[in-house]
């Protein structure tokens, strides 16, 4: 049988231990992970790995020798409680396999939870769980968590519901990065908040949300919007130092002025355009670029992105100057520019 949308998360919290097997299936092998350590978890209860009623097996392990599974299905543990029989990046070449097993299965068996890949309709796997009478097939695909999961993994991670603030900037966040990257940021803001009954702010999760180049690529856009002249040298020099691209910042740079364009020429104002923008911007980030937009005008954003175009054409040509030095003028230019 087939599982979607709320009827998928209602089991991945509370599976059934009567039932034959589970299959996880999905392109992004994070999501499916999360989800099969979630059922699995919920299954067997926190001790049940210690107390042997886990038998994990490697679809590489289980080519080779075929009775794995059944043998783990039907094998007696020393420690009373529902055993489960893991199957690790199965495809479509184990249906035969997997199906033996899920035919031989009988009540107070281990129930047979397999993962596996991106699986199209036609696939052999998918159809022996979704046409099974006991088994579910579930499919996981790259919609980011809503809000409903994020206040699930926030009570699991021992954390009171946040303000609606908050929890916009969450659900943002949740948007921008990966489930797994996600998942490890709430388990830092639970251990940030530890003790403090004070409600989580944006701030905190800015704080506390996952840094990379792409946070400093972010910097110097913002000391450009800003006209902080004085501080574009050294920025500079610590991106080409971390090896950016002079493409990949003039792209990052037409982005976010075409976002200031956007905000700037909504009928709405400047605040009601940055909240349309998609994907979503939280936190202090967009009071920060409403004050850019604001400051700059449709205008003026017009003339930075048509620098912007001037630029990136002459880097994807044939001059023999320096590319990042290029990219560094360009950037000085518009910082003047935006203090006229």
């Amino acid at each position: 049988m087939k599982l979607t949308g709320r009827e998928a998360k209602g089991y991945f919290a509370r599976p059934e231990p009567d039932r034959t097997g589970l299959l996880i299936f999905g392109s992004d092998g994070m999501r499916v992970a999360m989800k099969r350590q979630q059922v699995i978890a919920a299954l067997i209860g926190p001790e049940g790995e210690t107390e042997m009623r886990l038998t994990r097996i490697p679809a590489a392990e289980l080519r080779k020798d075929p009775a794995m599974l059944l043998d783990a299905v039907k094998a007696q543990g020393f420690f009373p409680g529902p055993r489960v029989a893991f199957v690790e990046d199965a495809t479509d070449g184990l249906t035969d396999t997997i199906a033996a097993a899920l035919s031989e299965w009988k009540p107070g068996d281990a129930q047979v939870i397999v993962t596996a890949g991106q699986l199209n309709a036609k696939s052999k796997l998918r159809k022996l769980f979704e046409s099974h009478s006991n088994a579910y097939a579930v499919g996981i695909y790259d919609d980011p968590p809503g809000r409903d999961e994020i206040e699930s993994m926030l009570k699991d991670a021992g954390l009171a519901a946040p303000g609606a603030d908050a929890m916009a900037d969450l659900t943002a966040l949740a948007q921008s990065i990966d489930p797994g990257d996600f998942r490890q940021t709430v388990e830092k803001i639970a251990l940030y908040k530890l003790n403090d009954d004070t409600p989580l702010t944006g701030d905190e999760i800015t704080a506390l949300a996952p840094t990379s180049t792409e946070a400093a690529l972010d910097d110097v856009l913002n000391i450009v919007a800003e006209a902080r002249t004085p501080e574009i040298g050294p920025m500079m020099q610590r991106l080409e130092a971390q090896g950016v691209a002079p493409v990949t910042l003039c792209i990052g740079a037409t982005r976010h002025f075409r976002q200031l364009h956007a905000a700037a020429s909504d009928p709405g104002g400047a605040s009601a355009g940055i909240a349309r923008l998609r994907p979503p911007i939280f936190g202090p980030r967009r009071d920060r670029m409403t004050r850019q937009a604001q400051a700059w005008g449709a205008v003026k954003l017009e003339q930075a992105l048509a620098l912007l175009t001037d630029t990136d054409l002459g880097l994807r040509s044939s001059t023999r100057a320096p590319a990042m030095a290029v990219m560094e003028r360009a950037l000085i230019r518009l910082a003047m520019m935006g203090r006229r």
